[in-house]
């Protein structure tokens, strides 16, 4: 089982703060999870539709979109983050 965690504007696209899931075997890169995830709702499809304002992190970890996710534990899809 692998967990979900959607923060900010992501959070709200989506609908909720995190989900569990039993991912497809197919599902097998940052890419291949982010293009999977938005064919499952409207939501997703929203709030992954530019995947230049989306950063993952992977067991905590940045990750880019050819990152392997296998063995993961969670996932966080995240926008950039500014500081002042």
């Amino acid at each position: 089982m692998l967990t979900l965690l959607y923060f900010a504007w992501v959070r709200e696209s989506i609908g909720t703060d995190s989900e569990t899931i039993t991912l497809p075997a197919a599902i097998t890169t940052v890419s291949d999870l982010l293009d999977w995830l938005a064919t499952r709702s409207p939501g997703h499809a929203q709030a992954l539709a530019d995947r230049s304002r989306i950063h993952v992190a992977v067991d905590q970890q940045f990750a880019r979109p050819e990152s392997p996710i296998i063995g993961a534990r969670e996932i966080a899809l995240f926008p950039p983050v500014t500081g002042g």
